[in-house]
């Protein structure tokens, strides 16, 4: 059976995954910042190849804030359109969940939290 919402709901929901998102746009860019600290101290060939790999994680995982943030956005729209259409039934209305959205950022913030612990293992060898 198929969950459903109110659009009350999913609006906070929404909320909450933008507010996520910029958190990790930020640490994003700590992570950049530090390994950049690492690349000016080690010109070592091994070193500078891990601060390339990060570095390529950390672009891979900007873009997938982008894609989140533009999918959640454009949800977002869909939602406040059906306000504008059909405003008196709002508070009785049930809409689909978004299970999709939940499960990409799910996967999302795995995948940065273990992005997040090998760069911090690395940050702590060569800092």
């Amino acid at each position: 059976m198929e969950t459903t919402k109110t659009i009350y709901q999913l609006h906070e929901e929404h909320k909450t995954w933008l507010n996520k998102l910029l958190f990790y746009k930020d640490e994003l860019s700590i992570m950049t910042n530090r390994l950049s600290e690492i690349a000016k101290k080690n010109t070592a060939t091994e070193v500078l190849s891990l601060v390339d790999h990060f570095h390529n994680q950390l672009i891979i995982q900007k873009e997938q804030i982008d894609i989140l943030h533009h999918d959640i956005t454009s949800h977002e729209s869909y939602l406040q359109a059906t306000v504008r259409k059909n405003s008196n039934n709002l508070e009785h209305t049930k809409f689909s969940d978004h299970k999709i959205h939940r499960e990409s950022i799910a996967v999302f913030e795995k995948i940065f939290k273990e992005l997040r612990e090998e760069l911090i293992d690395f940050l702590s060898k060569w800092m």
